[in-house]
C-alpha cells in the first residue's frame, strides 16, 4: 500500500466515521454502530501511524516499503 493509497483508506474511514456518528444525531446509537465506530477508530490510528512511519524512513533515505501495519493492541497504547 502506498502512501496515496493510506490517505485514501483514510478519506474512507473519516467519511464513514461522519456518516455513522450524523447518523443517530439527537437519539441513542445502536449497538452495531458503536462497535464499528470503535473499529474505525483503531483503523484510522493504525492508518496514520503507517503514514508516519513510512514518511520517516523516506526522509531517513531508507525503503518505506518495509514498514507494515502495526497490531491495534500497539497503536493503541500510544500516547497522544
Amino acid at each position: 500500500m502506498d502512501d496515496q493509497e493510506i490517505l485514501q483508506r483514510i478519506s474512507d474511514l473519516v467519511g464513514e466515521e461522519h456518516t455513522l456518528e450524523e447518523a443517530h444525531r439527537g437519539e441513542g446509537i445502536d449497538p452495531d454502530k458503536v462497535d464499528r465506530l470503535q473499529k474505525i477508530e483503531v483503523a484510522l490510528d493504525q492508518c496514520w501511524d503507517l503514514l508516519r512511519r513510512r514518511r520517516a524512513r523516506r526522509s531517513a533515505g531508507l525503503d518505506p516499503e518495509e514498514v507494515s501495519v502495526r497490531d491495534a493492541d500497539t497503536v493503541e497504547r500510544y500516547q497522544q
